[in-house]
Formats: C-alpha cells, sequence, structure tokens
C-alpha cells in the first residue's frame, strides 16, 4: 500500500504555492486562494515525507544558548528517524485513535514524535511542561488519555494521577518508564500506516485556559491545522529556504503554528531555543548568529528585548511578526528604526489558525489587527441582534461559514453546548470584541468575558479565586487585571479574610505563596490587597469592573517577587 496519496500532496501544494507567488500581495492572495479539497490527508506522508526524502537541508535547528552545542536535523534525517518512532509507539501498544499526552521542552523529540504521532494516526495531546499535577491529572481523564511522553524531569508530576496509561519519558531512566532512547533501536524500515487517513480525522486535543477551572477541549483534524496553517505562512512571510525562529512553549497552540506547520509548510527551516525560558539576551544572540530570516515572538518578549537593548540589525532578518496583542507605536518605530524592520501584528486562537494580520507588503498601523487572511472571511456583529456593525461600532469578531475555513476547529470535545454557542447562526464567534473603525481597520477591544492576558498567557479570574478560596484565610476573592511594564497585565487579588486570619502578621504573603504551590508560574497572581469588604452588585456579585477601573481599594497591598 501507497504510504501517501500523492493527489492530496498535488492539491495541497498548489494552494500552498498561490501564497507564495502572492508575497507581498495580499489582495490578489485573497481573491486567488481557496482551500484544497481533501478526502484523505496525512500532512506527515502527504507532505513532510515528499519534501524531505533525500533532502540534506537543515529541518530543525536547536540552539542551546550560551554555549556551541547547536543540533542541526535535517528534512531527510527526520523523515527516516520519524519513521522508526512511529514504529516504536506501534510497538508499545500506540494505535490509531489513541490520545497521546506529550509534555516536553524544546528538543529533537517533540519534533520526532509530533510526527510519528500524525503518521500512526494518534490524537495528540499537546500540554505544557509548568502544568501542574491538578492540570494533568484532569486532562488525562477528560482527553481520556492512553500513553504520556514526556521528560524525565516532569514525571513525578504524574506520580498520583490514576489509570492504566503507557509511560513513557525522555532523560534519564526513570522506574516504571519506558525509556524513549529504546526507540532507537526500533526498526528503520519505512513506516506504512494502517489505512489511509480521512482528512477529517481528529488529529489534536487542545485544552483552552477557560472561564472556569474546567477548560474546553478544542479538537483539531489531519486538514484543520496542519492545512490551516497556511493562512499563518503567509502572514509569517517565510519562503522556502528561510529559517524561522518563534518564541513559544511547546504544548501551547503557538508553538504547532510558527515552531511546526507554518515553516515546514514553505519548506523553511525551524529554528528553536533549548532554554525552556530564554533571556533576551540569549535571544538576541540567535537572531543575530542563526541567520535568522523570520522571527515571531509574542508581546513579553519585544518589550523584554527593548528593555534589553536591541543593538545592531540582525544581518538577515527580513520578517518579524507578534500575536498575542496589539503592539504600541513606539515600539514598533524603535524596531524599525534601529533594525529596519516592521513588526507586524496577527491575530488568531486555538480554535483556528491565523486569521487576521498585517502581512508583507502591508505596513501595519499600530493599534490596528490588519486584514482578514486568505480563506478567512471575517465579519462584525452586534451580540445583540446578531447583525453587522455600523463602522465606528464594537462588536463580536466572527467567522462567516459560507466557505467555511480548513483552519477552524470540528468543536468542543464532548461539549455539545459550548459548539452550538460558538457556531450559532451560521458564523463561528471567536468571542473576542473589536471596534470597527470608520476606515474599515479593526481594533482589539477585549474578550466577552473576564479573560485577560498576562504575560502573553490567557488568564481566567474564577480560576485563581478558586484557589485563593480554598485558603481558610479567604473568605472572598476576586481577581482583575493591573498594568505592568512588561507583562502588560498582571493578576491581583482582592481579598477578604475570614475573622481568625485579619489579624495575623504576614497573611498577604503567606497567601501568595500559597496560590504560587497551587498554580502554574504563568498564572502567579503578582499582587495582593486586603480589604474589608468587596463592591457587590444587588444580586450578590462582584463588581470587577469597579476593581478594574480604580486597580486599588486603599488597603494594604502585598507583590510577589518575579521570576
Amino acid at each position: 500500500m501507497s504510504v501517501h496519496h500523492p493527489e492530496a500532496s498535488l492539491a495541497f501544494r498548489a494552494a500552498r504555492d498561490v501564497l507564495l507567488d502572492h508575497h507581498g500581495d495580499p489582495d490578489g492572495a485573497r481573491e486567488a486562494f481557496s482551500w484544497p479539497r481533501l478526502t484523505h490527508f496525512n500532512w506527515a506522508f502527504d507532505w513532510f515525507d515528499v519534501i524531505a526524502e533525500g533532502n540534506t537541508r537543515t529541518a530543525l535547528h536547536l540552539v542551546a544558548p550560551r554555549t556551541a552545542d547547536d543540533e542541526r536535523i535535517s528534512y531527510d534525517e527526520l523523515f527516516l528517524r520519524s519513521d522508526q518512532v512511529a514504529h516504536w509507539l506501534r510497538d508499545i501498544g500506540v494505535r490509531r485513535g489513541d490520545r497521546l499526552l506529550i509534555a516536553l521542552h524544546n528538543g529533537r523529540a517533540l519534533w520526532e514524535t509530533m510526527l510519528a504521532a500524525i503518521k500512526l494516526g494518534a490524537v495528540v495531546v499537546p500540554t505544557y511542561a509548568t502544568a501542574t499535577p491538578a492540570d494533568l491529572a484532569d486532562r488525562l481523564l477528560r482527553a481520556k488519555v492512553k500513553h504520556v511522553l514526556t521528560d524525565a524531569s516532569l514525571t513525578d508530576r504524574f506520580a498520583d494521577v490514576p489509570g492504566k496509561w503507557t509511560r513513557l519519558a525522555t532523560g534519564a531512566p526513570v522506574p516504571g518508564w519506558l525509556s524513549y532512547a529504546d526507540s532507537w533501536a526500533a526498526s528503520g524500515e519505512q513506516f506504512l500506516p494502517d489505512v489511509l487517513t480521512p482528512a477529517d480525522d481528529p488529529l489534536f486535543l487542545y485544552f483552552t485556559s477557560g472561564t472556569t477551572s474546567r477548560p474546553k477541549m478544542v479538537a483539531h483534524t489531519h486538514s484543520s491545522y496542519p492545512v490551516g496553517h497556511l493562512s499563518g505562512m503567509f502572514w509569517n512571510g517565510l519562503r522556502p529556504g528561510d529559517a524561522h525562529l518563534n518564541i513559544s512553549a511547546p504544548g501551547w497552540a503557538k508553538h504547532a503554528w510558527s515552531s511546526f506547520f507554518v515553516p515546514w509548510n514553505a519548506e523553511a527551516t525551524v529554528v528553536a531555543l533549548t532554554d525552556p525560558r530564554p533571556a533576551a539576551g540569549d535571544i538576541l544572540d540567535a537572531v543575530r548568529t542563526r541567520d535568522i530570516h523570520s522571527f515571531c515572538a509574542p508581546p513579553t518578549i519585544w518589550r523584554g528585548l527593548m528593555a534589553e537593548g536591541l543593538g545592531a540589525a540582525p544581518p538577515l532578518l527580513r520578517e518579524a511578526t507578534c500575536a498575542g496583542e496589539p503592539l504600541d507605536a513606539s515600539l514598533i518605530a524603535r524596531v524599525a528604526g534601529a533594525w529596519g524592520v516592521q513588526v507586524r501584528d496577527g491575530y488568531g486562537q486555538t480554535e483556528t489558525t491565523a486569521q487576521l494580520g498585517h502581512v508583507p507588503g502591508t505596513p501595519p498601523v499600530p493599534g490596528t489587527m490588519g486584514s482578514a487572511l486568505p480563506g478567512y472571511d471575517v465579519v462584525v456583529v452586534d451580540p445583540a441582534s446578531g447583525l453587522p456593525t455600523a463602522p465606528g461600532a464594537t462588536g463580536e469578531l466572527c467567522l462567516e461559514l459560507t466557505n467555511r475555513p480548513m483552519g477552524l476547529m470540528t468543536g468542543y470535545l464532548d461539549d455539545e453546548e459550548k459548539t452550538a454557542r460558538a457556531f450559532a447562526g451560521g458564523r463561528y464567534h471567536t468571542g473576542d470584541l473589536v471596534t470597527l473603525g470608520m476606515d474599515g481597520a479593526l481594533r482589539y477591544a477585549g474578550r466577552d468575558d473576564d479573560m485577560f492576558k498576562s504575560f502573553d498567557h490567557r488568564i481566567s479570574p474564577l480560576e485563581l479565586e478558586r484557589v485563593l478560596l480554598r485558603h481558610p484565610a479567604v473568605a472572598q476573592a476576586a481577581v482583575v487585571p493591573v498594568p505592568d511594564p512588561v507583562g502588560q497585565w498582571v493578576p491581583k487579588a482582592f481579598v477578604v479574610l475570614t475573622p481568625d486570619w485579619i489579624d495575623r502578621d504576614g497573611v498577604g504573603r503567606a497567601l501568595l505563596d500559597f496560590a504560587a504551590t497551587e498554580l502554574p508560574p504563568e498564572k502567579a497572581v503578582r499582587v495582593l490587597e486586603t480589604a474589608a469588604r468587596l463592591p457587590m452588585t444587588v444580586s450578590g456579585k462582584v463588581r470587577r469592573a469597579e476593581l478594574r477601573a480604580s486597580g486599588t481599594l486603599g488597603s494594604q497591598e502585598v507583590r510577589a517577587e518575579l521570576v
């Protein structure tokens, strides 16, 4: 049996080449582009292997900051190695449709396993390496995970997670865990799948931050993310032979965007830093010394680079992008002045690929979100009437489904109600509010709930409040964003103490420490203020808008150290 579908390969290439041919021509690209029609598609077989077999160019360049230990892996090596890992996974019992949770730092095993899982037909559950034991237990239970691959240094977090799931670990041997090193002894023959892969078969289950303590599970297919990320390739402006550095931790959707599908769709090189928390100086060094053509980073990183000092222009840098929130005009201007490149904003969600963005050939207008990317048809809708808003009004950003974008999720797994709301009225509802300018430009106005971003991670106030309320000192808690010079916003908790704790010394510090042990670092409460009472509505709900507006109730405040 042939391992790939030649017609699917050709259809994918044709759609991709339309975007490459219209680099710098967004209007022409939108008019000429259409999503390929695919009945069967396996991106690893039908695209990656096609461009990788016999190709000695570097596919993956792993940079170890402050050392000379860079690792360059060719396309051909990953083609062969992913077949071997797929054999190993099948030998130890991983089957098509099984859920495989991957929690790894940047290292070759991550990319090898992702490719192997796609070939095998396993459903990947990407998970960030800072997930807490409670996060992990929730994911394994609700996603019905059958296999876990993590690093030896993280296995302790799974110690109390029940279930008969296969334990796989990279790094040093761990009792009770199978060693990833054993995969090197697996068959080196070409891996043959059991069946050809239907394009709408499930491939990813991503967990959102959610507005409650139970995040939603976003389901993507073998076409929605692999093919859907053609829009991100166009936004990033990547071309064959480029080297693309993206700063994003594995487990977040943005890592699949810009450290996997986007560059390899373009036949470019993925560049990644192996340090989980690279310093600004290390990032600048990599951009300057590793022949980087395209660099993408979240707003926090860009601000950190500014604070470090941008220095000399990277010699080959052509494209600079940012996703997460609009950058301010002064930062864009300073980067342009120092490096001669424009930082271009983009917008998308875990539920989608890149929807909007400033693309090459269109100088970014600070504060705006750019235009719809090829394959996406956006509309701003009045939440009350469901009708498109007039210029100057604020409404919800939606996607028209008459010509459904391929990069859109299939829905929220095991939650028909939330899925129905998201797709109500023949549109996909992003939940993000935007203002439609008189000039037609879109400006981000915020979420339609209380979510906010801190250091480029979305924060659910309710999740943080529930953690604080587990402490015996806390009678009431409300979390709101407060300004921060680097993170843009950080979580601040307003807390009403129980009577037994009101007069105790150091209670504020104790609560910050408690929250830090119960939450991953990116969700840590950074500021805490104790108060006699919280502003409440008549119905007994906390008036978060009042807390956000004032930022303080004039009571005692303590701050956590930013580490």
